[in-house]
């Protein structure tokens, strides 16, 4: 005869409940986990480039250029060589200067400066000086012709370009 005894229908229905309880504690566990585990990559993510990035980004940012210094010059007309009909330049310029040093021995020779552009231009036939070339060669001219000392004790001047704000040839 089969009968069932109450100890017989407990014990299975006592393991059913007992085997939820151990994967719904295991899956909370391995929720936690993963939680734990994102909230550190979260933090890893936002403050480890603050600690690690403020020492590489000192290091990789390059110093900041200085502040250029620039020497505007007066305009300058200048008789160009030409056969019959008279021909000019008008040119203005900017020199770009080293240091405030240079600059200011510029200006204080600024006759002599001058002088040194008259000079270097006049000889110029007009179409020597219309090509866009042509006028880079030109600006390199001036740049080494102005560098060198304007007084017999004084070192090289420090002119590191030429700018052209007005270029006429008429």
């Amino acid at each position: 005869m089969a009968t069932s005894s109450p100890a017989a229908t407990v014990a299975p229905a006592i393991s059913a409940t007992l085997a939820p309880r151990r994967s719904s504690k295991l899956l909370i566990g391995i929720v936690i986990a993963v939680g734990l585990i994102a909230a550190g990559g979260a933090a890893a993510y936002v403050f480890l480039p603050r600690f690690m990035g403020a020492a590489s980004t000192e290091t990789a940012k390059a110093p900041m250029p200085e502040k250029p210094i620039f020497l505007t010059l007066e305009p300058l007309t200048v008789n160009l060589q030409s056969e019959g009909r008279g021909r000019f330049l008008q040119i203005g310029m900017a020199l770009r200067v080293r240091d405030e040093q240079t600059k200011a021995q510029l200006v204080e020779f600024m006759p002599e400066v001058r002088s040194r552009l008259l000079l270097l231009l006049s000889n110029r036939a007009p179409e020597s000086v219309v090509a866009p070339e042509d006028k880079a060669k030109l600006a390199e001219e001036i740049r080494k012709a102005l560098s060198t000392p304007l007084a017999p004790d004084t070192p090289e001047l420090g002119i590191s370009s030429v700018s052209f704000n007005t270029f006429v040839v008429q």
